[in-house]
């Protein structure tokens, strides 16, 4: 893979493979199957009909628990846990070709965000099966899957913000500081899960837990989306070429 190290992030050549759709797709699928498992549930009457980003009737996993949304839900899902541990792998090196420093956390990228992957798998995998061990599967698969994901939008961002002391258009609109912003709002929505069990009663615990998961899942879409776009923006591509030995 390669790019162009230019002051504005673009260049012109269009050798290569563009790699952008990469994150794009990992970005609108998961996107794309929750909220055709919720349409899909409140049809057939496995959930009450609402807006749970802002009322918090049903959680994302209620959504997609049972039947046709269930089955939809993992056929898109797994694809895309696939895409998102694919893009990690990739932006390292587009980091790296970018400018940013080798710091030791940007070495382990690469690794942090294909384990945050597999545990979106575990989720998918068994979403819908019954049974305390599954549970507990499904159950640690979303906190190791948003915490590893929550901590490589860390490593880019700060990545990022680095780069941008050589890339003025990162500076001048603020995208270097995105990444970390997008970082901070997750992690602030996790936080609101460890406080409303004291504040709160069931009832209303559980509608603002659903809230901040449901939240919690667009900011995550909205991650790869803001990959994708500086992919796009600065050319990466996947190159490939054989080598050819020349004999004396």
């Amino acid at each position: 893979a390669a790019l162009n190290n230019t002051p504005e992030l673009t260049q012109q050549s269009a050798n290569g493979i563009p790699l952008w759709p990469l994150p794009l797709l990992a970005g609108l699928l998961p996107a794309l199957a929750t909220l055709i498992a919720l349409q899909l549930s409140i049809r057939l009457d496995l959930i009450p009909a609402c807006n749970p980003f802002f009322e918090g009737c049903v959680s994302v996993s209620r959504a997609a628990r049972h039947g046709l949304p269930n089955t939809v839900f993992r056929a898109v899902v797994l694809p895309a846990a696939a895409l998102q541990g694919l893009t990690w792998l990739l932006c390292r090196t587009w980091l790296v070709e970018l400018g940013a420093p080798r710091k030791r956390w940007l070495r382990h990228l690469a690794w942090i965000g294909i384990t945050a992957a597999i545990f979106l798998v575990v989720y998918g995998a068994f979403l819908g099966t019954e049974g305390h061990a599954y549970r507990l599967l499904r159950r640690n698969g979303t906190v190791v899957y948003f915490g590893f994901t929550c901590l490589s939008m860390l490593i880019a961002g700060d990545a990022i913000r680095r780069i941008a002391h050589h890339r003025p258009v990162l500076a001048r609109t603020r995208l270097d500081l995105a990444l970390l912003a997008l970082a901070a709002a997750l992690l602030f929505i996790g936080l609101i899960g460890l406080f409303v069990a004291l504040l709160f009663d069931a009832e209303a615990k559980d509608r603002i837990e659903n809230v901040a998961e449901w939240w919690g899942a667009a900011i995550l879409s909205i991650v790869f989306l803001f990959l994708a776009w500086l992919w796009q923006r600065s050319n990466f591509r996947a190159r490939f070429g054989v080598e050819q030995r020349r004999d004396a």
